[in-house]
């Protein structure tokens, strides 16, 4: 009953929130000329129209092609860097078919692999890699794009086949972030999209479809379908309905609510990869008291919001980690704070909050997230505290929200962007470009520095163990879940495929086999 009522108040929610899906003019990026015969050139072949929540951003620069990990789940199939994550959560050789690392982990060596080759049918040379990680580490302007490498303090070319990359400082996961996007040298990757993954981009129209052709000439095994057009479809409800109709043949990252009625159609179920979270602004008046926020922590039982907005799918988090990376997981952090209404009001009382009230700015077109915050709303009421949904387009939650860091309070999900612990707690050092919540604290600072210095894998794990307790004692956010995501296709579709601890949408197993 409870579940029913959430899906209706829900419901009238997102309709007056909501904007359909519409068209707009063709995007001036070009897909590249295919005189190698990629699947443009083919005969007519395997079509799938996969649905997606958000258009991609205004760039599909992949070296900057942040904002949303939307976006990276598609330019996922496009681009391709020296390795790539496998299925079971480890890296693999790509562009690089074999690499090496010194004793101090300060200098990474990486032999290509041969033959390999960009969608516009040129070979993929050392110029290409050298040029790719100098342009996305910043290492001629100062400004990385891509800010995991920024501690790269070289890359040079040994021969025709070998790259080296020297480091400024010892990182012994810095392998995990060399899936960054290898692009031809002198192609302005804003005009041009060009990798050399299983797909390669033919269109775009936007707030409407992107269009992907199977590119033939791929190094590995090659995608299943010849052609996918992927959908717009920001609302939830049309998302839902066009599974039923047929005018999709899959989606993921559907929420328990959202499938309930999708019972005859194939329903796959994975976690999210993401940290979901009611993320705090630790630099709004009230938050900025410690007090505040951990008696904002008392006040919410996550199990809770995983039983009523989930359907009891999801695992709860007690800090900054996801699951899946288990041996970085502190168990303990889920007993700091158990549910306490009376010490919540306790603490509120104490710094002078008892009437507090705020505002969760949350992305419009995330069921998952504002099934949760609608949870936590009533939750907090239960201790005196008025909190009130913000629902905004995704485009509005990045500039203002996560850029502009004009919040209050959201909730969403953080994904890792790599396979490295430190994808889940970079973003919370005080002077990091990505610490939208404002999280200043010196020892955090120095652990975490620590952390990324020693070559000790034992001791690189305790000592991120501390940065994530750090975390936690500081009651830098309300942590909630790593929700589970549903993947749903019609019953004539197949090979769809969850990775641990990373975000990702594998396209390239997807194909029609009735």
């Amino acid at each position: 009953m409870k579940k029913r009522l959430l899906a209706l108040v829900l419901a009238v929610l997102m309709t007056a929130a909501l904007c359909a899906c519409g068209g707009g003019k063709s995007q001036t990026v070009q897909a590249t000329d295919n005189p190698t015969g990629s699947a443009g050139e083919q005969a007519p072949g395997q079509e799938l129209t996969v649905g997606i929540a958000a258009d991609l951003d205004t760039s599909l620069d992949p070296h900057v092609s942040s904002s949303s990990a939307g976006t990276r789940e598609v330019l996922f199939n496009i681009f391709e860097g020296l390795v790539k994550p496998d299925t079971d959560g480890n890296l693999i050789p790509a562009i690089a078919e074999e690499y090496t690392v010194n004793e101090t982990a300060d200098t990474y060596t990486y032999t290509l692999r041969e033959g390999v080759r960009f969608h516009n049918g040129k070979t993929v040379t050392v110029g290409d890699v050298v040029y790719s990680l100098t342009r996305a580490a910043g290492l001629e302007t100062g400004e990385p794009l891509v800010s995991e490498l920024g501690g790269i303090a070289s890359v040079e070319a040994k021969d025709d086949r070998t790259v080296v990359v020297r480091l400024k400082a010892s990182d012994a996961e810095f392998n995990a972030y060399m899936h960054a996007a290898i692009i031809p040298e002198g192609i302005d990757p804003n005009a041009e999209v060009v990798g050399t993954g299983p797909f390669r981009f033919a269109s775009r129209t936007p707030q409407d479809s992107i269009v992907l052709e199977r590119f033939a000439d791929y190094w590995g095994e090659g995608a299943k379908a010849d052609r996918i057009t992927l959908k717009v479809i920001p609302d939830g409800q049309t998302m839902v309905m066009s599974l039923r109709s047929g005018a999709i043949d899959m989606t993921n990252h559907l929420s328990a609510s959202q499938i309930a009625d999708l019972s005859d159609l194939t329903i796959l179920e994975g976690g999210s990869n993401i940290i979901q979270a009611l993320y705090l602004n630790n630099d709004f008046e009230p938050f900025r008291d410690l007090r505040v926020r951990q008696a904002l922590c008392y006040a919410i039982d996550r199990q809770g919001v995983i039983d009523l907005a989930n359907d009891g799918h999801g695992i709860p988090l007690g800090s900054s980690m996801i699951p899946s990376m288990g041996k970085y997981v502190v168990p303990e952090l889920l007993d700091v704070y158990r549910p306490d209404a009376e010490k919540a009001k306790a603490l509120l009382k104490e710094a002078g909050c008892e009437n507090l009230s705020f505002s969760i700015t949350v992305p419009s077109n995330m069921p998952a997230h504002v099934d949760a915050a609608q949870v936590i709303v009533e939750q907090l009421r239960a201790v005196g505290v008025n909190a009130e949904i913000k629902l905004v387009e995704w485009a509005t939650w990045y500039d203002e929200t996560y850029k502009g860091r004009r919040f209050e309070s959201t909730v969403v999900g953080m994904d890792t962007h790599s396979l490295a612990a430190s994808g889940c707690l970079a973003r919370f050092v005080s002077d990091s470009g990505k610490n939208f919540i404002n999280f200043k604290n010196d020892e955090y600072d120095e652990t975490y520095r620590k952390a990324l210095a020693t070559v000790d894998e034992q001791e690189q794990t305790e000592l991120f163990k501390r940065c994530e307790t750090i975390l936690t004692e500081q009651a830098a956010n309300v942590y909630l879940q790593d929700a589970a995501s549903f993947a749903v296709m019609q019953k004539n579709v197949s090979g769809y495929r969850f990775y641990p601890a990373l975000y990702i949408m594998d396209l390239s197993t997807l194909e029609r086999t009735a």
